[in-house]
């Protein structure tokens, strides 16, 4: 049983990849495209993706649930500058922790991200309003914490693609690329 866990979760880690790296590349970002999630295959992560595998969402969200936190998520995000929590730091200005703006490359392969995740776990069930909706279910969470103009970006480009599909909102995306922000 426990082999076939760590087969099935890699095949989804896999998969995810690869599709996030599909669409790197559709963009223009073959670095990031390639390199994107290898900490998922390092045993930190990968282990506990075989003991929490479901399938059907991330086995941090079931680590998170037994223990009150995921020490793969902690060492993930730490890793991997496509997450906003890797941007989070003391602010002087706001006494506390704060979210840095995320450069425009990062911000797009977090869409990526995004989509490739919703592909994945909804499978035959994806649309183009899936990342959006995955979204909207956290968005309590990051009032205060991401960057203002980091998640007003976000928000913009997850309710094109859920408007308009991958055709305009990649190329939206490749226009942000070009000017080097947004």
């Amino acid at each position: 049983m426990k082999n076939s866990r760590a087969w099935r979760h890699f095949v989804t880690i896999t998969e995810h990849k690869l599709l996030v790296m599909k669409n790197c590349f559709r963009v223009g970002l073959f670095r990031q495209g390639l390199l994107h999630d290898l900490s998922k295959y390092s045993p930190a992560e990968f282990m506990t993706g075989v003991k929490y595998y479901q399938g059907t969402r991330s086995p941090n969200a079931a680590e998170r649930e037994e223990k009150g936190y995921s020490t793969a998520w902690l060492h993930h995000k730490g890793r991997n500058k496509h997450h906003f929590e890797y941007w989070i730091d003391f602010s002087r200005a706001n006494q506390g922790l704060a979210g840095a703006k995320m450069p425009v490359n990062y911000l797009v392969e977090m869409v990526m991200d995004r989509i490739a995740a919703s592909r994945v776990y909804r499978g035959r069930e994806y649309t183009d309003a899936a990342a959006w909706e995955y979204y909207q279910r956290e968005q309590p969470y990051l009032t205060g914490v991401m960057h203002p103009e980091t998640k007003a970006e976000l928000e913009k480009i997850l309710i094109l693609l859920k408007a308009k599909g991958e055709g305009p909102a990649f190329a939206y995306m490749r226009k942000l690329l070009a000017r080097g922000d947004y």
